[in-house]
């Protein structure tokens, strides 16, 4: 048997010691990024790492085993998400397998609506310009931010 292992990547490496096909358990960062929340694995273990993830009230680190049933607690992208744990992934399928490893809570989904709608009510109240500056607007434009240090 070859000790070196050339699929470093293999969930069942990463799942817990003594379950052989289905994991009963997975890394927290390694969840994060099969369920599909964060683009990148290592996203994911910076996330964790920066205390944004958290496993029942609790910071955890990217290496914690993440069980079936649990509570996390995440900010994702400025919104604040509860999600029950469904399922472990055993590997990054499409996001239609990816939904059926949790469930957000009521009490996050309605915060989520609220957010929505403050996020759409911010956007209607940004300025909009009416088209593209022409070149003395441009040229306006590359002044005012040399003179505040931006360029």
């Amino acid at each position: 048997m070859n000790r070196h292992n050339t699929n470093a990547g293999d969930a069942a490496d990463e799942a817990e010691p003594g379950t052989e096909g289905g994991a009963q358990a997975l890394r927290i960062d390694r969840w994060l990024w099969c369920a599909r929340l964060y683009k990148t694995r290592s996203l994911a273990a910076q996330a964790v790492s920066a205390g944004r993830v958290r496993v029942g009230d609790l910071r955890v680190k990217p290496s914690r085993l993440l069980k079936c049933g649990e509570l996390l607690q995440l900010s994702l992208g400025g919104r604040e998400l509860e999600l029950n744990v469904l399922a472990i992934p055993s590997r990054r399928g499409p996001a239609s397998e990816a939904r059926g490893c949790y469930r957000e809570t009521a009490a996050s989904e309605a915060r989520g609506l609220v957010w929505n709608s403050q996020q759409r009510l911010a956007a209607l109240t940004t300025p909009r310009p009416e088209g593209r500056p022409d070149k003395k607007a441009r040229r306006e434009l590359m002044e005012l931010a040399r003179r505040q240090g931006r360029a």
